[in-house]
């Protein structure tokens, strides 16, 4: 390891993130305990006795209001321990989140740098966005607390990933990374990226999600605004990203655009979520069809992310990932 590295804290950093995927691991544990166990609000319980009575063949009032699932704090029936294993869960999310934080700011100091210069780090700080995202976006909307389980899983299986294929020693980087555009570019595409994941996990659940049946997970209609919004919050960051990147490049390279494999995948992105975007607010789409477009998009950002970085190579070619060439 370069001497210029600080070898003691470039291991705490490593010990965190190993902390971090444990902490995930029981928060996702709890929360799911508390998805699976936990009581039915009143509302649910409503729905319920109406399906009830509409298949025993008794009538419903047509003047009786349309019910809607409420959030998962307004349990009234059924045993306690699930919500407070829903607590826990979200106390070790928070725990988690510290550990992130920290494994990836030991790192930056460890190496005197932006930590997200290769393809291990860059992965241990979209997870960190990823769930800052769904830790703001629960405290906005208490009711999206049931995305914990699903964002604490994806984040506890990308870290593991990153730990097992991805990690690479502290060390230097490229000079043309040595620049003030990875604070400005980079940063820009984590936090896009960390809310567009949380956009692809509601997605995948929409698809799953079955109207009309009692559940306690949101509706679909408001599984689709809760994307739409993700959505929209996050494009405007991808576009600035890629702008960011074209500056940066033309620094660096002498040119804004050079059809790049990276270049090439972050502007096919674009193009998606653009086409979400636009089908929605001007084709009146909404539902399945314009959930699969986001999933789609979704899918070209994962590409960019690990494809590009592990197959297709070019300039951007800093993913460093061990027996890669």
């Amino acid at each position: 390891m370069p001497a210029e590295v600080d070898t003691g804290l470039a291991t705490l950093s490593d010990q965190l993130l190993l902390v971090t995927v444990l902490l995930y691991v029981f928060a996702m544990i709890g929360y799911a305990l508390h998805l699976g166990f936990g009581r039915r609000s009143v509302q649910q319980a409503a729905v319920v006795r109406e399906h009830a009575l509409v298949g025993a063949g008794t009538s419903v009032p047509e003047a009786a209001p349309v019910v809607e699932p409420a959030p998962a704090d307004d349990d009234t029936a059924g045993p306690r321990w699930p919500a407070r294993a829903g607590f826990i869960a979200l106390v070790l999310t928070w725990l988690g989140w510290a550990a992130n934080a920290g494994c990836l700011v030991t790192r930056g100091l460890a190496v005197g740098r932006w930590p997200w210069a290769n393809m291990y780090e860059f992965v241990v700080a979209i997870c960190l966005a990823t769930v800052t995202a769904y830790l703001v976006m629960r405290h906005k909307f208490p009711q999206l607390r049931f995305l914990g389980a699903f964002v604490a899983v994806a984040a506890a299986l990308s870290l593991g990933f990153a730990v097992r294929y991805l990690h690479v020693q502290a060390g230097p980087v490229q000079p043309s990374l040595n620049s003030y555009w990875v604070a400005i570019h980079v940063s820009a595409a984590i936090i896009a990226t960390g809310l567009f994941t949380v956009g692809g996990v509601t997605g995948i659940i929409y698809l799953f999600r079955k109207d009309g049946r009692p559940s306690r997970l949101p509706t679909r209609a408001d599984l689709d605004r809760i994307t739409n919004r993700v959505v929209v919050l996050a494009f405007p960051l991808w576009t600035f990203a890629v702008i960011a990147g074209a500056l940066w490049a033309d620094k660096a390279w002498g040119r804004y655009w050079g059809w790049d494999p990276k270049e090439i995948w972050a502007f096919i992105t674009w193009i998606a979520y653009a086409a979400y975007l636009h089908a929605r607010a001007t084709g009146g789409w909404r539902g399945r069809a314009a959930m699969v477009v986001q999933l789609v998009a979704f899918g070209c950002l994962l590409f960019n992310l690990v494809g590009v970085n592990m197959f297709l190579g070019g300039l951007h070619s800093y993913a460093d990932i061990p027996g890669s060439p």
